[in-house]
């Protein structure tokens, strides 16, 4: 799919006086395309990401209206995570067997918590899933991109925006992420599940979220390989998954 390149033009839907140079603002949806892409699958193209994310900087452009208050960059990037996300959701970017596999790590996580009362060890998940530490950690990297909740990635408006992101992604007979997050007693829940985490998996999710390094960088701080923290990243979400099952 080619993207129309619009440089200083107006738009019928924008103010008058208002001209933005989309071109400009091609790095904006680069970078947020990378942040994305570093959550899902090896299956998940950059470049249709990208692609994906131009048309609604384009769109953002369009709808523009300064007297709203809000700076261009702040409702491009709203409109370019929209676009990006209405697009894996209507490819399914997560495939069903790695869906499976992160739901029966995460139960089999529940049921040796609940045998052991701590966290179990990865040899101990994959003699509980029947299966070798190879296959297990193989299991983990194919269930890269399911997550917890990207609170980013929640908007402000009443969900009948067609470019918010929990209009699509979440199940509308499925409890209110956003409620609960604004929940304290959800937000306690969370603490304590991360505090639950072994050592390593904690500092995986603190230098992921927290210091923002890629998945690369924190390979070189723990001296593993990349792959080796795809698959500790995964692992902690279907320990957190596993704990808060009955808010998710």
């Amino acid at each position: 799919m080619s993207i129309p390149s619009f440089r200083r033009s107006g738009y019928a839907n924008a103010a008058p006086s208002v001209e933005i140079d989309v071109e400009a603002y091609a790095p904006l949806v680069r970078k947020l395309a990378s942040i994305m892409i570093a959550r899902l699958p090896a299956s998940v193209d950059l470049g249709d990401l990208i692609q994906v994310g131009m048309i609604g900087l384009i769109e953002a452009a369009r709808q523009f209206d300064p007297a709203q208050g809000v700076m261009f960059e702040t409702f491009a990037s709203q409109r370019i995570r929209g676009a990006m996300l209405d697009e894996l959701r209507r490819e399914d970017w997560l495939p069903r067997q790695a869906r499976r596999n992160a739901r029966q790590i995460e139960e089999a996580i529940s049921r040796l918590e609940q045998q052991l009362s701590r966290a179990p060890l990865e040899s101990e998940i994959a003699a509980e899933l029947g299966i070798d530490l190879d296959q297990y950690q193989d299991m983990l990297g194919e269930c890269k991109g399911t997550t917890l909740l990207h609170f980013e990635d929640f908007s402000g408006d009443d969900g009948e925006n067609p470019h918010n992101p929990v209009a699509n992604v979440a199940d509308e007979d499925s409890p209110d992420p956003l409620a609960a997050l604004a929940d304290d007693n959800f937000r306690q829940h969370l603490i304590s599940a991360i505090k639950f985490l072994p050592e390593r998996d904690q500092l995986v999710m603190a230098l992921y979220y927290e210091q923002e390094l890629n998945l690369k960088e924190i390979g070189a701080v723990l001296g593993v390989t990349e792959s080796r923290v795809c698959q500790l990243h995964s692992q902690a979400i279907a320990r957190l998954r596993a704990k808060l099952k009955d808010w998710l």
